[in-house]
């Protein structure tokens, strides 16, 4: 199915990387909200493994002035996708109880912070080398899914996000509270389907909810995150670096499923 937007018997764009940060060498006559010489990040579906990349001004937002632009780097889809699943599909509230499965990883370590930012109790589930660090971005409590099942343990929340789903529907379900929230952000792809194929029937005929995001690049959410980073509400978690001739090699780091926070690639001369 994605290949009918992809491409059928190959990519349409060959360069691959979402995120991007830098200086804008260059603006096109329309162009009303920056100039050369500014420091921005941003993102647009794909390219961002190159020296230069060409984005409209609505996908791009001026950098935090207190952060690298590796950290900004590491920012725009990860955080977007958290900040929307949370805000605009999991309809957050201050005091909520809020799981975040996959704590440790790049999504995951945004929807921490952020649903702290919104006066939440956060909970995160990772594996056990990533739980000192899930705790230090600010999670509540932690669950090492490698000895506890979080959704038999009888707990229940108001809020899950889900970057690492597994599990059956009927499972998650069971760990919301009677009108809670399940909000698939990343995870097996069959069950991806299934909540996509199923979770608006379940959301119609019961008081739980069950939804699947796709995060949408603007300004004005990054212009949100840029005042979170100021703030210092936001620190993006940083596993490693890697060179742009070391993009292969990143990649498959990233696929073994155990960074913890964000993989960046770092651009000479920035």
């Amino acid at each position: 199915m994605a290949r009918l937007t992809i491409g059928l018997l190959k990519p349409k764009k060959k360069i691959l990387g979402c995120d991007i940060a830098g200086r804008v060498e260059a603006v096109g006559r329309n162009v009303k909200q920056f100039q050369p010489g500014d420091e921005v990040f941003g993102g647009n579906g794909v390219g961002g493994f190159a020296e230069y990349v060409c984005l409209t001004e609505n996908s791009l937002a001026l950098k935090p002035a207190n952060i690298s632009f590796e950290e900004a780097a590491a920012v725009p889809v990860a955080a977007l996708t958290a900040l929307q699943g949370l805000r605009d599909y999991g309809q957050i509230q201050p005091e909520q109880k809020v799981l975040i499965n996959g704590a440790g990883g790049g999504v995951g370590t945004f929807a921490v912070q952020i649903a702290k930012s919104f006066g939440a109790q956060v909970t995160g589930v990772c594996s056990t080398m990533k739980l000192d660090m899930v705790r230090s971005i600010g999670a509540d409590q932690v669950i090492d899914y490698t000895g506890e099942d979080f959704t038999q343990n009888r707990q229940r929340y108001d809020l899950i996000l889900d970057a690492a789903a597994y599990r059956s529907i009927s499972d998650y379900k069971r760990a919301l509270s009677p009108k809670g929230i399940y909000v698939l952000v990343g995870g097996s792809m069959a069950l991806m389907f299934r909540v996509m194929l199923v979770g608006p029937w379940l959301s119609m005929t019961g008081s739980k909810k069950m939804r699947t995001v796709m995060a949408k690049i603007n300004k004005k959410d990054l212009a949100l995150m840029k005042e979170l980073l100021e703030a210092g509400k936001v620190i993006p978690v940083i596993d490693r670096r890697y060179s742009l001739s070391e993009v292969p090699e990143a990649i498959e780091y990233l696929e073994e499923g155990h960074a913890q926070g964000k993989i960046v690639i770092t651009v000479q001369g920035q």
